[in-house]
């Protein structure tokens, strides 16, 4: 391994047209240690890590490595350094084995021929080292999620990165999986190597990191111990005030259920069983949260009740009339609002303006529309409510939404389906992406509609999002529900339910 005692970056500044990403930015780290980066989207964290591992260039300022000065002008650069990079989009081909992508791009020592059983053997002796141990004859896409992530860290390892830099990596596992890469991240500093963490969730930050820089608008807020701050202090940095994160709301009293699935079934988009024999219903003035690891069939339920996807047997029911099957259309005008998982292929048309997305689902309708003419004052005067209302930030009505940034697309996307006054609302991954202001403004908006009377679906990955907003948890493994329990059962329940390993009361 390359010895790498501390990097440093000093006075890092860049600019992209119209935005100062990174101003005057100084953060350093060092071996043995764990350097959290925390910040809203839009602060200049992915930019300054992009810098570092050279996938962009500086405008102005310096990096040092071990007090010496150095260039950094692409990954091959940092990597040769001992700088490697495990993204939160695993960068990984599915159909190879895990010895092949460990070897993709590195020389064979025996070439022209492959040497995989030699890298096979340095896997196994690096998996028993740090803990991460997995097959490098498993074919990748047939690992799960926490297995591929131990693939990414390894890829780094083989490599000799003595610098890590971990964007998000506890996103889509199980608290189990969590604690597990914990273990394996502290045998990393416990062997010289130092760690940058970047992540949305401030207790973990303050579980593993030994120090935390917080960003905002592109400039270092500070840097403290972990040990000498709380997860209230960090969040009042990352936004510039005090942030809600726990919500009190009133007991669910209502027997009326407004959507009951009864055995439903779905296929995935490969023609594979996704939904399997499922059944749930959630009453007005109720949040049901949906918790489970990533691909365990969340976004075909969605769908499928959303009307965006067929079901092979069993029945969607929402205020007593059967809509499976339904069109989207027959489903909107049934009461239904959906946020999707996917914003900006299904929740948003890209090169559409602000006003026109507000209106996608309601144009026809008066009085935004008479006798198959748009009205535009009208059109004018619903958008600029939304846009005031639900604070969504955007130069004019007439910008590409595309060109707002994450949190406001997704407020204007909520503030579309909310201003329908829906008996039944799908949230499916709300917050993804969006920082710890926008979710707070989210999850308030939630909370409020739950008192007036809407069943929430609540499908999300982050469980802290679901114990904070939810009455009831069911979680979902392979298509299934394996148990719907209270909001208060101990983490480490859900954390098996969640990996299967256990089945909970429905």
């Amino acid at each position: 391994m390359t010895q790498i005692n501390s990097v440093e970056l000093h006075n890092i500044t860049k600019h992209f047209p119209g935005v100062r990403a990174n101003d005057r930015v100084s953060f350093d780290v060092r071996a043995g240690e764990i350097h959290a980066l925390l910040g809203e989207n839009g602060a200049g964290k992915s930019t300054l890590m992009k810098i570092l591992y050279g996938l962009y260039q500086a405008d102005a300022g310096e990096i040092r490595v071990n007090d010496q000065p150095i260039k950094i002008k692409s990954p091959t650069d940092a990597m040769r350094l001992g700088i490697g990079m495990v993204h939160q989009h695993f960068e990984l081909v599915p159909v190879f084995t895990v010895a092949e992508n460990i070897a993709l791009g590195l020389r064979s020592s025996r070439e022209p021929m492959t040497d995989l059983d030699v890298v096979g053997k340095r896997l196994v002796a690096l998996g028993e080292q740090y803990g991460l141990r997995v097959d490098p004859n498993a074919i990748v896409w047939q690992l799960a999620v926490g297995q591929q992530q131990r693939v990414e860290i390894l890829k780094a390892l083989y490599r000799d990165a003595a610098l890590v830099i971990l964007d998000e990596p506890t996103a889509v596992l199980t608290p189990q999986e969590v604690d597990d890469l914990f273990v394996t991240l502290r045998k990393l500093t416990d062997t010289g190597h130092a760690l940058i963490f970047i992540s949305h969730k401030l207790h973990e930050v303050m579980k593993i990191s030994d120090r935390v820089t917080v960003l905002r608008d592109g400039r270092v807020v500070g840097t403290v111990a972990t040990k000498d701050t709380t997860q209230k202090d960090l969040a009042r940095m990352m936004v510039g005030r005090d942030v809600v994160t726990a919500w009190d709301k009133p007991e669910c009293q209502s027997e009326n259920a407004v959507l009951r699935v009864e055995k439903l079934s779905a296929l995935s988009d490969k023609g594979l069983p996704a939904v399997r024999n499922l059944s749930l219903q959630v009453c007005a003035n109720e949040i049901l949260g949906i918790a489970g690891v990533s691909g365990n069939g969340q976004r075909e339920l969605a769908e499928t009740i959303a009307g965006l996807r067929r079901a092979e047997s069993g029945s969607v029911v929402v205020n007593g009339r059967d809509l499976t099957n339904r069109t989207p259309a027959e489903i909107i005008a049934s009461e239904v609002a959906f946020i999707p998982e996917e914003r900006m292929t299904m929740g948003v048309i890209r090169d559409f303006t602000v006003q026109e997305n507000a209106i996608l689902e309601t144009h026809a309708n008066a009085p935004l529309s008479r006798h198959t003419l748009f009205d535009f004052r009208a059109v004018q005067t619903h958008t600029r409510q939304l846009v005031r209302e639900y604070d969504v930030k955007t130069p004019t009505l007439d910008t590409p939404v595309k060109a707002l940034s994450g949190g406001n697309i997704q407020k204007l996307i909520l503030a579309r389906e909310l201003a329908r006054q829906p008996k039944l609302l799908i949230a499916a991954q709300p917050t993804r992406g969006v920082d710890i202001g926008a979710t707070e403004y989210i999850h308030k908006r939630l909370i409020e509609q739950r008192a007036q009377g809407t069943a929430i679906l609540l499908i999300s990955e982050d469980l802290d999002e679901v114990l904070a907003l939810a009455d009831r948890i069911a979680v979902m493994y392979e298509g299934e529900i394996v148990g719907i329990v209270p909001p208060n059962t101990p983490i480490d329940d859900l954390g098996l339910m969640m990996a299967g390993a256990k089945r909970g009361a429905s």
